[in-house]
């Protein structure tokens, strides 16, 4: 795997967090740590990043690929849900900014042992923390039916999740599905018998007609709760306008619909200046608005940019200022 990876809206991000000499940043998703270094690079020559992930295999790349700043950041393994509590660890109470590009990242779709992608042989793990304790394994092994019908279905969105859990079923019943190509085959064959097309036709021809791969909601529904993406951005986002400075800003990535509305709707919440019922003729509230809304529609990523860069195809970049 590639220790050097392009980092998705970098230019909007920088745009937006203005890194500055005396600035404190986080990166709540630091990943390989492209993010970073452009920050590091812009807030020369004593800005400091503080970089959190959940995966320790990321923080050691990031740490080698930002190891000539030295003293200028910082790396924690950790969940942005506690971000709060993890900068006060470090005797940080606010910060300039805050970043977090979500989702899963290219060292862990390219790691088969991590198990996220199904186009790879490996285990069916998507822990994002290995020293969390449940797998997808035991998600699909050792869930009622009804609960995965309701991850596909929230989660992913998965229009086939009642015939697609009968298989999974049926399947597991005879041995254990342990491994990211059995689910993706029972997935497969649930599309293949749906839509009349065979096993081969559907892995050959998604991608020419602008598809996705039939497995892709199945393993993101399953990925986000394994890790507990959506409570946790609830959360991160929370601790993210906590720890800002008046004027700080927090940037926010999300690369499926299902992240970007939470975003837009904390955003909004955290906008409003009233929170009285519609019908009260005076605001009694007090309520004190948070955060101003830079973006009211998300900023995507140029045609050159998917170019050069798959993975930002389809990528939504949020962004608020603390009031």
């Amino acid at each position: 795997m590639s220790e050097t990876h392009i980092p998705v809206l970098r230019n909007e991000v920088l745009d937006f967090l203005k890194p500055k000499p005396e600035g404190i940043y986080v990166d709540a998703t630091i990943g390989l740590g492209g993010h970073s270094l452009s920050i590091l690079k812009e807030s020369h020559p004593t800005g400091k990043v503080i970089g959190i992930d959940m995966d320790g295999n990321a923080l050691v790349i990031a740490q080698k690929r930002l190891q000539t700043f030295k003293e200028r950041f910082t790396l924690i393994q950790g969940n942005f849900a506690q971000l709060q509590q993890l900068l006060e660890a470090h005797r940080i109470n606010e910060v300039d900014g805050v970043l977090l590009d979500l989702g899963v990242s290219s060292l862990q779709l390219g790691t088969p042992n991590r198990g996220f992608s199904f186009q790879h042989l490996g285990p069916l793990d998507m822990r994002m923390d290995v020293r969390m304790r449940t797998s997808a394994a035991q998600i699909v092994n050792e869930s009622p039916p009804d609960k995965l019908i309701k991850i596909f279905k929230e989660y992913g969105e998965e229009r086939y999740a009642k015939r697609i859990v009968r298989h999974i079923v049926a399947a597991r019943t005879e041995k254990p599905i342990t491994s990211t190509l059995q689910l993706a085959e029972i997935v497969m064959g649930v599309y293949s018998t749906k839509e009349k097309h065979s096993k081969t036709s559907e892995l050959h021809t998604h991608r020419r007609r602008g598809q996705i791969h039939p497995a892709t909601r199945v393993f993101q529904a399953l990925r986000i709760e394994v890790n507990a993406e959506l409570d946790n951005l609830v959360l991160g986002l929370d601790a993210a306008v906590s720890v800002l400075k008046p004027g700080g800003c927090v940037c926010v990535i999300s690369f499926h619909s299902l992240e970007d509305r939470i975003v837009k709707r904390q955003f909004r919440q955290f906008a409003k200046t009233c929170i009285c019922p519609p019908k009260t003729p005076i605001c009694i509230c007090e309520h004190q608005q948070v955060l101003q809304v830079v973006t009211n529609r998300p900023i995507l990523p140029s045609t050159s940019e998917i170019e050069a860069n798959s993975r930002a195809r389809s990528a939504k970049l949020r962004v608020a200022i603390r009031v």
